[in-house]
């Protein structure tokens, strides 16, 4: 279980450090860094694959179609997050892509409403203020904070189809980015559109763009490694680790604005995750001791 805690906390650590990484890539449009994420992280992977020669899993895809349609809309999940995330953080949002995932948890709540799950009352009460705290920073600054809404949606419904897909983590990430790879090699092959940074003069440039590969799929991998061994509660307290250093790193060390009406917001939804994440320690705890005491 400790090994499960280092790992997770670790994936979370470096998501919340990831604008740090992207930073030094503003000059790169955000279509061509995500088009360098999908195809490094499939010369990564499949390096691993070939390693352990881990390739059975090609044959149930081949009898199942229908995993390929899961995964091509996780595909497009995890990549309209990562393009949207990519372009927040470079035109200085990094403060409104952490409130996507601070109220992911509350959107994996109510998706779990499609799942035949039932809401408790102080499930309902986290939602609903959340919702304010959404509300207000709409009425505040007088637009839908759309950012942290599409990454907190798309990451909703990746994680819900990977819940119920049928192939583990590496082989799932292994085959949303093949699904995502033709397209991001030609895009990197339009001329001055694609790969205009890369390969070029600026060797720093070219290597921090194929570090994109491992920069992605090694926290991912740590992630699925971390939480098949630690319970559920604890990997809900543990994700709040990346939104809050996303949100210390745009506020103190890119200086976005955050106070007034937008820190009003904020508070809402936190209070919101308070209740959430209260209540599910407080089950989790009953829980266990009901079952010692059996």
């Amino acid at each position: 279980m400790l090994r499960g805690v280092i790992a997770a906390a670790s994936a979370f650590t470096l998501w919340g450090v990831f604008p740090l990484y992207l930073r030094l890539l503003q000059q790169v449009p955000s279509l061509e860094i995500l088009s360098h994420r999908v195809l490094w992280s499939v010369v990564l992977l499949m390096g691993l694959l070939a390693i352990r020669r881990q390739w059975d899993w090609l044959a149930l895809v081949r009898a199942q179609p229908r995993i390929l349609i899961t995964f091509a809309t996780s595909a497009l999940m995890v990549a309209t997050n990562w393009v949207v995330y990519i372009w927040s953080v470079n035109h200085g949002h990094i403060v409104d892509a952490s409130l996507g995932y601070f109220i992911t948890p509350l959107f994996n709540v109510l998706f779990g409403i499609g799942l035949g799950e039932r809401l408790r009352i102080t499930q309902w009460v986290a939602v609903g203020l959340a919702a304010c705290g959404v509300q207000w920073l709409s009425v505040s600054e007088g637009a839908v904070p759309w950012i942290g809404l599409v990454i907190a949606v798309t990451f909703s419904l990746y994680g819900l189809l990977r819940k119920t897909a049928a192939l583990g983590a590496l082989e799932g990430l292994s085959m949303e980015t093949m699904l995502l790879l033709p397209a991001a090699g030609l895009f990197l092959l339009l001329p001055d559109a694609g790969s205009s940074h890369a390969f070029g003069s600026n060797v720093t440039l070219s290597l921090l763009l194929m570090a994109a590969g491992p920069v992605t799929a090694i926290p991912l991998l740590m992630f699925a490694y971390g939480a098949r061994r630690i319970p559920l509660s604890l990997v809900g307290l543990l994700q709040y680790i990346g939104p809050s250093i996303q949100l210390l790193l745009g506020v103190w060390l890119y200086h976005e604005p955050f106070a007034g009406a937008k820190l009003t917001g904020f508070a809402m939804i936190w209070l919101g995750l308070a209740v959430y994440s209260g209540e599910a320690l407080l089950r989790g705890w009953h829980l266990r001791v009901n079952a010692s005491d059996q």
